[in-house]
């Protein structure tokens, strides 16, 4: 999937509401590779129960430290996989990153709409990884630079 089809996105919140709280409030994203649905569970924890080793999920969380918000996204590159099959999936996290962090920008923009400021906070993404050549850590923007979808919907 190149771009968000808000059709195909499903959200659901597990005791958090669409607006609060900031913290905790973690977001575990799925997919489906037939569908190309994807699952955007918004909770007070990981949605553990929806985690597959051998799929590309996104899972991420507000953190509080003394300079303000941080968005954390944390990546499994790796796990029982031997160098080749990291390589790959190493990749398919950076095609499709930037399309997982505009779903959930676009799933949970009440929250956003209630939090401008949040939009405006730093996206530090954990490539997750016992070799430290697949074990990173790099800043990847804001969520105003993947609002894209909610913006276009409103001037279609």
């Amino acid at each position: 999937m190149n771009k968000l089809n808000p059709d195909k996105l499903h959200v659901e919140y597990i005791n958090v509401t669409p607006t609060e709280p900031i913290i905790p409030r973690r977001y575990t994203l799925t997919h489906s590779d037939l569908t190309e649905d994807l699952y955007l569970t918004l909770g007070l924890d990981f949605a553990y129960h929806k985690l597959n080793p051998m799929r590309d999920e996104v899972m991420g969380e507000w953190i509080l430290n003394e300079e303000g918000y941080i968005y954390y996204v944390y990546l499994l590159v790796d796990g029982q996989f031997n160098p080749e099959i990291k390589t790959i999936r190493e990749a398919v996290f950076r095609k499709e990153l930037p399309l997982a962090l505009e779903a959930i920008r676009y799933g949970d923009s009440k929250f956003f709409n209630t939090h401008k400021e949040l939009d405006f906070v730093p996206i530090i993404v954990y490539f997750l990884s016992t070799d430290p050549m697949f074990n990173k850590v790099e800043n990847w923007g804001t969520f105003s630079d993947y609002s894209k979808v909610a913006s276009q919907r409103f001037f279609l």
